[in-house]
């Protein structure tokens, strides 16, 4: 009897701990521990789903993917439970499994036996209180015009600041925002991301003249801002097409971030109505017009300015960017999925299709760098001229910064900041690699070697602080000319390899894309422990993101909403469709001769 009032109570010490241990590890080893209790009822799941994914034209109800960590509680639990989901977006009758993918079926099936429970308000156990607050200032950072919700402020409120350092609504900065607010649960709130598109839509059709240069009919504002016209008596819209941006750059990605969104908007309401809109449809076509127009150009690449993607400031990223190439190939296939099949635009689907494959061949070819590519690149000859060429960019060995061979894994891999005649950018750059695995222009293999990068390099890329969005710094002499002497990308600081918070969200999905949560989950906990206690700031200095950048603004309200759509998708992985493309199959192999290059062995 003492024998059994002891077990019981290891038992009830043993559960009150794991209770308070919040941490990824702790939570995975006690469902481990349990899953010999619903081990058959588990394999029936995934034998389901993957029989699903095989069918490519079925799609197959799940229940919520948390359910595998309840099965231990008792049968009038479960109808209990499931009886209050009723109704609610994200319940047993409204999910669906994506298209069938390799990629995201290997993600859902990885997940389905060992998902952790999740609350009704999208938060657990571990932060609640972080998430209320996180809710409630980015409600608070709402952009009202006519008294409709059109965006989200750049920062919101901070008391200990006179006033904002940003007033307007920026369109790449408002994304996560939009996301947040379509995968809320218990229901989720478009009406603030319909706003948004139409009006930005609307600012699209203005005359865009920057000191006496007009330019293209299709860009998109970089930002917007309400003000009230005292002369009229009302209220009107100011856009920003560049011409106060620091350094008078016009935003490249601001347009592909609209139709991707777009996409997000419509897979997420099913509202149809809104992307077949003629002026929608006119909308979408004038911005893919002026990035399909033909140049002086043999890159099926985009060619763009130095400070025109979230990078803005002077570090280097000009003419073919990983980040606004793998922008460019996720809003062509977007365009693809929103695209009215009609006369006028049969030749504008042709072009894109032609672009995507070209583009696909170019970025996982050229781009791509691992241990075997960086060793055949170290052996490189110089001055070939032929078709048979293996160095066909001309790139001197001896321009390889030393710091690549040490941070050059056997295991992993990731695309380069840039390629182009004689130079190639060997930094790398968060927002391209993961833009490129949702978009699929990363293969499959590739996309798990860029997982198996971060791993590998976990104390370089997340560090203390969650997520450097470049890597490594530029230094010295370097820094002095690529960013000219900018005081505010000093090393380990700002775009020069500060840590962003922000991009916590992207990571996120890519993470679960690739089947390895485990890895958001932990970057997850690592933000938890003090963006909130720091106030929510824009992004943090250091090598390993340890200070509060010296020039961030708190309470950043994409750092806020960047958290809280990351929580979202680790809790619910089925989010992952909003901003997931499946594989292309026609573009997996593309049918392109070509002499021999520098990714074969020579």
């Amino acid at each position: 009897m003492d024998e059994d009032q002891a077990n019981a109570e290891k038992s009830v010490s043993s559960m009150s701990l794991m209770k308070q241990n919040n941490s990824t590890d702790d939570i995975w080893r006690n469902i481990n521990s349990n899953r010999d209790c619903f081990q058959k009822h588990a394999l029936e799941r995934t034998n389901a789903l993957t029989f699903a994914l095989e069918t490519e034209e079925q799609v197959v109800p799940i229940t919520d993917i948390h359910d595998s960590s309840k099965q231990l509680q008792s049968a009038a639990d479960q109808e209990s439970s499931e009886k209050e989901k009723s109704g609610v977006r994200g319940s047993f009758e409204n999910k669906t499994i994506l298209k069938p993918s390799p990629s995201v079926g290997t993600s859902l099936i990885h997940l389905l036996p060992e998902a952790t429970n999740a609350k009704s308000n999208g938060s657990d156990s571990g932060c609640p209180s972080m998430m209320d607050e996180a809710w409630t200032r980015l409600k608070n950072s709402f952009v009202y015009f006519q008294s409709k919700p059109v965006g989200t402020l750049a920062a919101a409120l901070d008391p200990s600041a006179e006033e904002l350092n940003y007033n307007q609504v920026f369109v790449r900065d408002f994304v996560p925002t939009a996301l947040a607010y379509l995968m809320k649960v218990p229901s989720h709130e478009p009406e603030i991301v319909k706003n948004f598109l139409l009006k930005t839509l609307h600012l699209q059709g203005w005359k865009k003249t920057i000191d006496n240069f007009t330019l293209g009919e299709g860009v998109m504002p970089a930002s917007f801002k309400v003000m009230y016209e005292s002369f009229q008596k009302k209220e009107v819209l100011k856009a920003d097409f560049g011409g106060s941006a620091i350094g008078r750059v016009a935003p490249v990605d601001s347009g592909f971030w609209w139709i991707i969104l777009l996409r997000s908007y419509t897979k997420c309401t099913k509202d149809y109505t809104l992307a077949e809109q003629p002026e929608v449809q006119k909308g979408m076509k004038l911005i893919l017009d002026l990035c399909l127009s033909d140049g002086f150009d043999t890159f099926p690449t985009l060619l763009c300015a130095d400070g025109c993607s979230m990078i803005d400031r002077r570090m280097g990223v000009y003419g073919y960017p990983i980040e606004i190439q793998a922008l460019f190939f996720f809003a062509l296939r977007c365009a693809q999925q929103m695209l009215k099949e009609d006369t006028d635009s049969s030749k504008l689907i042709e072009r894109i299709e032609r672009r995507i494959t070209a583009l696909s061949y170019h970025i996982r070819n050229y781009y791509w760098l691992d241990f075997t590519q960086l060793n055949n690149i170290y052996r490189y000859k110089t001055e070939e001229y032929s078709h048979t060429a293996v160095n066909k960019f001309n790139v001197i060995p001896e321009s390889i910064p030393d710091w690549v061979f040490d941070f050059m894994p056997l295991r992993g891999g990731y695309f380069i900041g840039n390629v182009s005649p004689a130079r190639m950018d060997f930094r790398w750059f968060l927002v391209g690699n993961c833009i490129a695995i949702l978009s699929s222009l990363a293969t499959m293999a590739q996309t798990t070697a860029i997982m198996d990068l971060v791993e590998e390099r976990w104390e370089d890329l997340i560090g203390e602080m969650p997520l450097k969005i470049a890597y490594p710094a530029l230094e010295g002499y370097e820094w002095n000319i690529v960013t000219g002497c900018d005081p505010k990308n000093t090393r380990w600081s700002y775009h020069n390899g500060g840590s962003w918070p922000v991009l916590l969200w992207l990571l996120t999905a890519a993470c679960i894309k690739a089947g390895r949560p485990q890895i958001a989950k932990r970057a997850i906990e690592l933000v938890e422990q003090r963006l909130s206690k720091d106030a929510w700031p824009e992004y943090y200095d250091g090598k390993k993101g340890r200070y509060i950048g010296k020039q961030a603004r708190k309470y950043q309200t994409w750092s806020i909403s960047g958290y809280l759509v990351a929580k979202l998708m680790i809790e619910n992985p089925s989010n992952l469709a909003m901003i997931s493309l499946e594989e292309d199959k026609k573009i997996e192999k593309p049918r392109l001769t070509r002499s021999a290059s520098w990714p074969c062995s020579r």
